[in-house]
């Protein structure tokens, strides 16, 4: 009980609401986006190519909409740019249960990556102004331990809501989403949320933010990274369910149970695995990740049974343990204190690589098969380390110049 009564005042109230309610939302968004290609298939006409487009529509919406959420929270505050968001993603999502039309689909999934570049890279830097620096990346890392909670169970209850009416998924995930943005709303109020944001807003413009991250090369290196990886990142979200269907027997069970393999095995390993990314760099953590997204992918294109499935998917789990909070720490430590919404906003530019990914690996996925797609992500995975080290590298630089320059 004191163990429990330390952790919960070890962090502020509001980083407490914000990963309770990332565990209530992924919960309910992972019931039904992982199956949006698979729906699309069996109620539109559309192809493969054009299901990998209208997916990566909402990818590409979302990499112009996270700078601009995240410079307007630097300057008028988080709370508006997050209730947005959600009220937002309840819409999205009521949506998609209802439409017909393949450009009403495009155009939910473009609002739907909006809000998420809305809300994430906002969410995050509210997290990281209520938190002093030694905690960021325990805090990143529950945060990334809470979507994975909710991911364990998501894809199995789209499963099962699915059998009885495809777009009964959506529409629960509609209501829930509605639900945590009036909850929410509450909370923030009630923790006096508009004090914080008082403290916290800067005079940041645009235009400022703009030129920022264009002479910012570090930052810039690391985006490519990011980019490369997305790309890769997505052939598991959503090729992955195309090539099941098409290769296995009950496809669609299987993707549902590797879903919740990865979200299990990151919440097995997540805290062991934190603990020992402590001990070494961000950049180690990425590389490392990397070359476990790449032996999943092998994995993935060389697998006959379920078993091998699994055991791929466990692999590249936990290439995802090690990247993702630490890519976060990058941009952490990278971004000035009153831009870090700007910073964390622009890092959604990595979006660009789920817009690519689906697209290409739709048209790989037809025209060579799931064996040759697989392995040229492996291979393109790989190369996404050389950004990041580079980045590194020069930041590195950078801090020793300026603190000869100091001396």
């Amino acid at each position: 009980m004191n163990r429990l009564r330390g952790f919960l005042n070890s962090y502020h109230p509001i980083v407490h609401t914000l990963i309770l309610g990332t565990v209530m939302a992924r919960a309910a968004s992972s019931m039904s986006l992982p199956f949006l290609a698979i729906y699309l298939a069996r109620h539109t006409s559309m192809s493969a190519v054009m299901i990998g487009i209208v997916i990566g529509m909402g990818s590409l919406a979302g990499t112009v909409g996270g700078f601009i959420g995240g410079t307007l929270s630097d300057r008028f505050g988080r709370r508006i740019i997050m209730l947005a968001a959600l009220f937002g993603w309840a819409f999205v999502f009521l949506g998609f249960g209802m439409v017909k039309l393949p450009i009403l689909f495009m155009l939910l999934n473009m609002l739907n990556g909006l809000c998420r570049s809305f809300y994430e890279p906002v969410s995050q830097a509210l997290m990281a102004d209520l938190t002093e620096p030694a905690k960021r990346l325990k805090v990143f890392s529950m945060r990334y331990m809470a979507i994975n909670l909710g991911v364990a169970v998501g894809p199995l209850l789209g499963a099962f809501f699915a059998t009885m009416n495809g777009a009964l998924p959506f529409l629960i995930t509609g209501i829930i989403y509605f639900i945590y943005a009036v909850t929410l709303y509450a909370l923030l109020i009630a923790f006096g949320i508009k004090k914080i944001e008082g403290e916290k807003k800067s005079s940041v413009t645009f235009g400022s933010a703009v030129r920022v991250i264009r002479s910012d090369m570090t930052f810039r290196l690391y985006i490519l990274g990011g980019i490369i990886g997305a790309i890769g990142y997505s052939q598991v979200m959503v090729t992955l369910s195309q090539y099941l269907e098409q290769s296995f027997v009950d496809g669609v069970k299987m993707f549902a149970i590797l879903m919740s393999v990865n979200a299990i095995v990151v919440i097995a390993m997540q805290i062991p695995l934190t603990r020992l990314v402590e001990k070494y760099t961000p950049l180690a953590a990425i590389v490392i990740g990397n070359l476990m997204f790449a032996l999943g992918d092998v994995g993935f294109a060389f697998s006959h049974s379920l078993v091998w499935l699994i055991i791929s998917m466990g692999i590249f789990t936990l290439g995802e343990i090690l990247n993702y909070p630490a890519a976060n720490m990058l941009i952490d430590k990278l971004a000035p204190e009153h831009m870090r919404g700007t910073y964390f906003g622009a890092q959604t530019l990595t979006n660009i690589g789920h817009f690519i990914g689906p697209w290409v690996g739709g048209f790989l996925l037809v025209s060579y098969g799931g064996n040759t797609l697989y392995v040229l992500m492996a291979v393109l995975t790989i190369t996404g380390s050389i950004f990041y080290w580079r980045g590194s590298i020069r930041q590195m630089m950078l801090k020793n110049t300026s603190k000869k320059e100091n001396f």
